[in-house]
């Protein structure tokens, strides 16, 4: 059976209950109540049962929402005349614009068997393009594999969200990865 197309005003709740959901989860993790994401989202709890019946499945369609936008923005990079810039500019995009984020890092791997495998299989498949491009031309050290570059990008991740970590760690941290993937 084919899905009707949504209605636009549906489809407008969907996509406002889905930016207030990626916003709760990656604020406060897979514990925030559905009754405060449709606070959030400006619509009634019913509204966001009607699109999520979980908060499963709201999660991973806003994984998948996030991780396929994040994606765009890479291949985007691809076509970037300066390979080395286009890589650093897409991971400091990645992290400035929401990329730290607890949800995040779950995308990033190992994979397990969820609705956004795919698409972060996809996301990472693109990433390493943009490393091997900024590799060929002389931007990135060519002892980084795709692996080394995800365990890196995911401890970050992880670093920044420890309890009490001061403000300027973000802005450091991601100079020393930055600093440490150039050629030596």
């Amino acid at each position: 059976m084919t899905e009707r197309p949504l209605r636009a005003d549906a489809r407008r709740n969907r996509e406002r209950v889905l930016a207030a959901a990626q916003e709760a989860f990656a604020a406060e993790g897979i514990s925030v109540p559905l009754d405060e994401i449709a606070r959030r989202a400006g619509v009634g709890a019913g509204t966001v049962y009607r699109h999520f019946p979980t908060k499963e499945a709201l999660f991973e369609a806003a994984m998948v929402d996030r991780v396929e936008r994040m994606t765009s923005r890479a291949r985007a990079a691809l076509n970037a005349d300066d390979a080395g810039a286009a890589f650093f500019d897409f991971l400091q995009r990645m992290i400035a614009g929401g990329g730290v984020k607890r949800d995040l890092v779950d995308a990033l791997g190992p994979q397990r068997a969820n609705a956004y495998e795919g698409p972060a299989r996809e996301l990472q498949t693109v990433i390493g393009e943009l490393l091997f491009r900024a590799q060929e031309a002389g931007a990135v050290r060519t002892d980084i594999g795709l692996n080394d570059l995800m365990t890196i990008l995911k401890g970050f991740f992880v670093a920044v969200h420890i309890d009490k970590a001061d403000s300027g760690l973000q802005e450091r941290a991601f100079a020393v990865i930055t600093d440490g993937l150039r050629p030596r």
